[in-house]
C-alpha cells in the first residue's frame, strides 16, 4: 500500500526566496530610518560666496556720512528792530571784522534815546552842582577857621600886653580879665571849628564817593543808551564769509530776528548724522578715519547734539592735524567712527546673509566642500568688515556669507 509523503515547508527554494526577501525588506527598513529628509537645495558653487572664520584683532566702528562745514559759524541777529535803510554787502561776500553790513532805522528808538540822554545829563548836572556846593561849604569853613585863628592871635597879643601892664599897675584889672576871657572864647571857637571841619570832611568824603559811584553808573547807562543806536548798524563781529543775508531795503525787522550768518573760513569740520541706536555709545573724543583721494585722515569727535530728529542725531568731528586739501563747504564725506578699542575675537566676514538670518544662523560648509548645513550662531559687535562671533563657529570653519533670501526654508545646500 502506498504511503503519502508529506511535503516539507522549508524547502531549499522557499528558504532562499524568503531569506532574500527578508534581506531586501531589512535594507529598505534601515534606509527609511536613516534617510535624511531635511529640506535640501542644489546650488551652483559660483552663485554663492564662501568665507573663512578667523580669529584676530577686532575694533567696532560704524560708517557715518557727514558734510563739511566751517570750523565756526557766527549768527547775526537784530539787537534792535527797525527798517532796513542800507545794504553795504551782498550775500557771499568776504568780510573783515568791523565791516558794516547793513543799516537799520528806528525813529521811536532814536527819540527814546534822546529823552534818556537828556534825563541822564540832567542827573549828572545835579550831581555836579552838589559836588560844587560841598566844595564851597568846605572853603567857607576854612575861611571861618582862618578868621577865628586870627582873632585868637589878636586876643593873645592883647592878653600879653595887659599882663605886662598889669604887673606895673598900668591897666585896669577889668581890662586884664576881659583880655583873658577873650582868649578862652577864641580858643573854644577854634576847637569847635576844627571838630566841625573834621566832621564835614568825613561827610564830604562819603558824599563825594557816593556821587562818583552814582555818576559813573549814570555814565555807563548813558553809554548803554548810545549803544542802542549803534545796534542799528550791523557790523561783522569776525572775519569770514557772509554766507547768509536775509534783508531787503525797506523791509521791517523785529528785535531778535535772524539777519544773516558769517562762516569762519580758517578751518573745517565734519557734521555727521548717526542712527539713534548708537546714541548711548557715541561720546566725545572718540576717533574716526576718513579716506579722501587715497589718503587717510584722522578726526576726533568734539560735540554730540542730544536732540534726536527722525530717528537720528548729529555730531561734530574735527580734523586732527592736516586738513584734506581741496575740500569745500557742503561736500559729503564717508567716515568710520570707532566705538571701542582693539580686542581679540572670532571674526566672520560681512555679507548679505545677515539681512536674511538676522545673524542668528548660517550655512556652514563641510570639509568636502560639497554641502553646507544650517547652524545656529550668536553674533555680537560688528564693523564695516567683520561680525564678532560669540557662539556657534570656530576659527577655520567656512561659511556661506552671500544672501539667504532664497534659502529661508532650506536646511542643507548641495553645492554643485
Amino acid at each position: 500500500m502506498d504511503r503519502q509523503i508529506e511535503k516539507k515547508f522549508w524547502t531549499a527554494r522557499r528558504t532562499i526566496w524568503l531569506g532574500t526577501g527578508g534581506i531586501i525588506t531589512l535594507v529598505f527598513l534601515f534606509g527609511f530610518i536613516l534617510a535624511d529628509y531635511s529640506a535640501k537645495l542644489n546650488i551652483q558653487r559660483e552663485r554663492i560666496t564662501v568665507s573663512t572664520v578667523i580669529k584676530g584683532p577686532f575694533q567696532e566702528f560704524i560708517p557715518v556720512r557727514g558734510s563739511v562745514v566751517p570750523i565756526k559759524t557766527i549768527y547775526l541777529d537784530a539787537v534792535e528792530g527797525g527798517r532796513v535803510e542800507k545794504l553795504f554787502l551782498e550775500e557771499g561776500s568776504m568780510v573783515e571784522q568791523g565791516d558794516s553790513i547793513l543799516q537799520l532805522s528806528n525813529p521811536d528808538l532814536e527819540l527814546s534815546v534822546m529823552n534818556q540822554e537828556a534825563n541822564l545829563f540832567e542827573q549828572l548836572n545835579d550831581f555836579q552842582n552838589i559836588r560844587i556846593s560841598l566844595d564851597q561849604q568846605a572853603i567857607t569853613r576854612q575861611n571861618q577857621l582862618i578868621e577865628i585863628e586870627h582873632g585868637l592871635e589878636q586876643a593873645e597879643r592883647e592878653f600879653t600886653r595887659n599882663s605886662e601892664l598889669m604887673a606895673k599897675d598900668l591897666v585896669a584889672k577889668q581890662d586884664y580879665e576881659q583880655s583873658r576871657e577873650d582868649i578862652a572864647y577864641w580858643r573854644k571857637r577854634r576847637d569847635f571849628m576844627i571838630r566841625t571841619l573834621e566832621q564835614d570832611s568825613l561827610y564830604r568824603i562819603g558824599q563825594i564817593a557816593q556821587l562818583e559811584t552814582s555818576g559813573e553808573r549814570l555814565r555807563m547807562n548813558l553809554e548803554a543808551v548810545k549803544r542802542n543806536l549803534d545796534n542799528l548798524m550791523l557790523s561783522a563781529p569776525v572775519s569770514g564769509q557772509l554766507t547768509l543775508l536775509d534783508a531787503e531795503i525797506g523791509e521791517l525787522k523785529s528785535k531778535g530776528q535772524r539777519l544773516g550768518q558769517i562762516d569762519v573760513m580758517s578751518g573745517y569740520m565734519l557734521r555727521a548724522s548717526i542712527d539713534e541706536f548708537y546714541i548711548a555709545r557715541v561720546k566725545r573724543c572718540q576717533e574716526a578715519t576718513c579716506e579722501i583721494s587715497g589718503s587717510e585722515y584722522r578726526l576726533v569727535l568734539q560735540k554730540v547734539y542730544p536732540e534726536v530728529r527722525e530717528g537720528r542725531f548729529e555730531v561734530d568731528l574735527d580734523f586732527v592735524g592736516e586738513v584734506p586739501p581741496g575740500i569745500r563747504v557742503g561736500q559729503s564725506l564717508q567716515c568710520r567712527l570707532a566705538l571701542g578699542g582693539l580686542s581679540e575675537a572670532v571674526l566672520l566676514p560681512r555679507g548679505g546673509f545677515y539681512q536674511s538670518s538676522g545673524g542668528n544662523w548660517v550655512f556652514v560648509v563641510d570639509r568636502s566642500g560639497e554641502s553646507a548645513v544650517r547652524r545656529q550662531i550668536r553674533i555680537g559687535r560688528q564693523n564695516m568688515e567683520h561680525y564678532e562671533v560669540l557662539e556657534g563657529l570656530d576659527p577655520g570653519e567656512r561659511v556661506v556669507t552671500s544672501s539667504y533670501d532664497n534659502y529661508l526654508q532650506i536646511e542643507k545646500l548641495i553645492i554643485k
